[in-house]
């Protein structure tokens, strides 16, 4: 893992710190740095007790626990006391269950977002950093259009702040390798728990673009350290069709197709074409900037960047980037032994 910003003696929050991002992002961060506070904000106080025995005292002494729901404002700006750093990981993210709970999906979703934008404004905050998911792109389900509201209430929300306040912007991507209720643990509890020979595959032809947890931290925490406000941070990232994924379990292991869920697409896209417009190829990953520009921005270096073509898109289906058998199959091998990846 190689992160460019230096977080040593920086006070930082990870909202839903307690989920499988906010985690593997505190155990890097504090492999890697000495912050002066590193604040774990979440609702879930019994994963806060199983955090505090994971990380003990010593060089973790940094650590703070502050329970705590994103729908509320007021709990929001008293942990954000000082703060400097936010990455905002809090979300109900699972299609299903935010189609049959709409009212709590754009809760936590769209207003939680709003209360942590007017909380960091209230304690100049110098960095807001948000997840969002390659399924806020035009969107078919409410988890994908409460994400996509949320990405431009971020956007938006530089346009509160004064020249010099708190910034804003966005990291976007897939599907999370090995995530608390991903496809993969759900396969393998499947396959190794339960013995079972075949897996449930919804389409035939769907594809997926995949990021591990730690490429997810590693490019979360860059997108930190180069942010100005009101871009979005898309990571070139490989794709896979899920039939494939489903081969890697072993050879006896057949899929059986199931049919669509509600609000489930066939394909995934990170870029549209009328977003690559104000898009970069910036290498390693592409820049979304904002359409309205609220303060002074650093000019982007036409020499080492490049322009989309005019017919660009990102899609899972269309990507120039796959992920090989052998090494899904290492990856699932180290979900399957419960290893860090």
């Amino acid at each position: 893992m190689n992160i460019k910003f230096n977080l040593n003696n920086k006070a930082i929050l990870i909202t839903g710190g307690t989920g499988s991002f906010g985690q593997k992002c505190v155990g890097e961060i504090l492999k890697r740095f000495k912050p002066s506070r590193l604040v774990v904000f979440s609702r879930d106080e019994q994963k806060q007790y199983e955090m505090k025995r994971k990380f003990r005292e010593g060089k973790d002494n940094c650590l703070r626990y502050f329970i705590g729901d994103v729908r509320d404002q007021s709990r929001l700006e008293m942990a954000l006391s000082n703060i400097e750093y936010v990455i905002h990981a809090a979300a109900l993210k699972h299609v299903p269950t935010a189609e049959y709970n709409p009212f709590e999906c754009i809760q936590t979703n769209v207003h939680g977002a709003e209360n942590l934008i007017n909380a960091a404004l209230r304690q100049n905050v110098k960095r807001v950093i948000a997840l969002s998911t390659d399924k806020a792109v035009a969107p078919i389900n409410l988890y994908g259009a409460s994400k996509l509201a949320a990405e431009k209430i971020f956007v938006a929300g530089n346009n509160l702040s004064k020249a010099n306040s708190t910034q804003f912007s966005i990291v976007r991507y897939g599907n999370v390798l090995g995530s608390r209720g991903s496809v993969i643990p759900h396969f393998v509890n499947l396959v190794k728990t339960k013995g079972k020979k075949t897996l449930p595959l919804t389409d035939l032809h769907m594809t997926r673009f995949w990021i591990t947890l730690t490429q997810g931290v590693e490019f979360v925490l860059n997108s930190l350290g180069q942010m100005q406000g009101g871009e979005i941070f898309v990571p070139k990232i490989p794709s896979m069709e899920v039939a494939k994924l489903i081969k890697c379990f072993g050879l006896d292991i057949k899929a059986k197709v199931i049919g669509i869920r509600p609000g489930e697409k066939i394909h995934e896209t990170l870029i549209t074409n009328d977003e690559a417009r104000n898009a970069w190829d910036m290498g390693s990953y592409y820049l979304i900037e904002p359409d309205f520009v609220w303060r002074k921005r650093k000019k982007i270096k036409t020499a080492t960047t490049k322009t989309l073509p005019k017919d660009f898109s990102y899609a899972s289906n269309t990507n120039k980037k796959w992920i090989k058998t052998f090494e899904m199959k290492k990856i699932i091998e180290n979900i399957k032994n419960a290893k860090e990846y």
